[in-house]
């Protein structure tokens, strides 16, 4: 399979993985927002519970960072929706971002590079976080407790930690438990009355992403 360059225009693409063909989404800004120098790579949640780079709160994550002139790639891990492979308990998955951040890197050497994901793809993008060092990381509702965090390594780069506070899925107390024991310099934003798939707190996590990451943008001629 042949590497494809980076779409001019929103649309769906095959990109070559570790194992096999990744299905990849890219999005650009709407035509009414200034483009910014800036790609923004969103992981899903977990493929064996249904997750896809459809789901929305990952579709808000990119529709947010867009809205504010970022270009969003989304792409399914090895397993989910059209990639190719099978689930690989988080070893695999790690592999699948860090061939698609370096399409990125390839294709777009002038842009920065961000990173965000949720439950699952929280912590994919954490773990792969140390390798690609991204320009902002945005984790929401990362997987304390549920993955082996140990792996993780503390960001030394901008960090962005979304969690609603009645997630039924990943507890809320040890993700604040696991952040204070990373002594990291981390903006922490609890959504109240959120659940793990902010059930009618969309907006709320919109602008939660917007207001987190605004005064880390590059400038529009950087």
């Amino acid at each position: 399979m042949d590497t494809p360059t980076f779409p001019t225009t929103s649309g769906s693409l095959a990109l070559p993985g570790p194992a096999g063909a990744l299905e990849v989404a890219v999005d650009h800004p709407d035509d009414d927002v200034a483009a910014l120098p800036l790609v923004a790579i969103i992981c899903h949640p977990l493929t064996t519970e249904g997750g896809t780079m459809h789901n929305k709160v990952v579709t808000m994550t990119a529709r947010a960072l867009r809205e504010l002139g970022a270009t969003t790639v989304r792409f399914n891990f090895r397993g989910a929706g059209d990639s190719e492979g099978e689930f690989d308990e988080g070893d695999g998955e790690v592999d699948d971002l860090l061939a698609v951040a370096a399409w990125v890197r390839a294709q777009c050497p002038g842009r920065r590079l961000w990173l965000a994901g949720f439950s699952f793809g929280a912590y994919v993008s954490l773990v792969g976080a140390s390798e690609i060092e991204p320009g902002m990381l945005i984790s929401i509702a990362p997987p304390a407790g549920r993955w082996d965090f140990s792996r993780v390594r503390t960001p030394t780069f901008p960090w962005l930690v979304i969690q609603g506070e009645e997630d039924e899925i990943v507890d809320p107390q040890a993700v604040y438990d696991w952040l204070e024991r990373t002594d990291a310099q981390v903006e922490l934003v609890r959504i109240p009355d959120s659940s793990h798939f902010f059930h009618r707190k969309l907006l709320d996590l919109r602008g939660a992403i917007k207001n987190g990451v605004r005064q880390y943008l590059p400038a529009a001629d950087a």
